[in-house]
């Protein structure tokens, strides 16, 4: 099957996968923005630290399959949404691009990535995501094309600003369980408050490979200590963006980051390892 030849390609023969995320420019939002500037360059300095994957959107894909040689698999992002800014608007979407699928074939994308999204109080922008979900998922079944979908539970924004994690598990459970159910290959989760009960997401996914988001900037030493623990937990993998297009060195936190998905590297290993003092550079 197509489906399985693709993750193949995310994962390895362990079924691990770091896939750094430069899609935020889709969103529209000018913080969003910082360390991606420069696509060419962003996107070269990611490639030459070799992560599993690279999550890019439709008009920056380009950029990453127009480079010579041996590269990161494409994850295609197909949704844009406007419910990343510090204030709602009052009428919110999450639109998937026309042909997504055809589109990501083309590009010879290993995956596409949707939201599934659950803000308060708002049904139909769920409702839309949903629909989102369903429409590719029929087109990613006649293509053998993989569907990432990405069940993302917000905090009210009165609460700490735009776009932030709600991590109480109760909410992030049903919503990955309902991805898996709407017929995720690979499922783009939140980390929850406590990480020592990841593994309750884990199996809630049904035997769908969970990579874990990474969601804000942190420090180096909260990141790697929490990337760990989530591979113990069971992740299948991470993927990160501003954590890594943010860092002051990106390609050495990917690389950090390879050593804990793909080696076991302990939150020290990986440090020393973004220092310039561990293996890896």
């Amino acid at each position: 099957m197509a489906v399985n030849a693709r993750m193949n390609r995310m994962f390895s023969k362990e079924g691990k996968c770091f896939d750094v995320a430069i899609d935020h420019g889709f969103f529209n939002e000018y913080s969003f923005l910082s360390g991606i500037e420069n696509m060419n360059r962003a996107i070269e300095t990611i490639v030459d630290a070799s992560p599993d994957c690279i999550q890019l959107s439709l008009g920056q894909a380009k950029h990453l399959q127009a480079l010579p040689g041996k590269k990161p698999g494409l994850v295609l992002r197909t949704d844009a949404a406007n419910i990343y800014g510090s204030q709602l608007p009052n009428y919110l979407f999450s639109e998937i691009i026309d042909e997504a699928i055809e589109h990501a074939v083309r590009m010879d994308a290993v995956a596409v990535c949707v939201n599934l999204l659950l803000l308060p109080n708002q049904p139909e922008l769920h409702f839309q995501c949903v629909k989102n979900v369903m429409k590719l998922k029929s087109a990613c079944e006649r293509y053998g094309m993989v569907l990432m979908v990405e069940p993302l539970v917000m905090l009210p924004n009165e609460a700490k600003g735009g776009y932030m994690v709600d991590g109480d598990i109760q909410k992030i459970m049903p919503l990955v369980r309902q991805a898996a159910e709407l017929g995720a290959d690979v499922i783009k989760a939140d980390p929850c408050d406590n990480v020592d009960e990841y593994h309750r997401v884990i199996e809630i996914a049904s035997g769908v490979p969970v990579l874990v988001r990474g969601g804000g900037r942190a420090s180096d030493e909260e990141i790697m200590t929490r990337t760990v623990k989530l591979m113990e937990q069971g992740a299948a993998g991470i993927v990160y963006g501003r954590n890594v297009i943010q860092h002051p060195q990106p390609a050495r936190m990917t690389s950090a980051l390879m050593a804990i998905v793909h080696k076991g590297a302990t939150a020290d290993e990986a440090l020393a390892i973004l220092s310039g003092d561990g293996e890896g550079q």
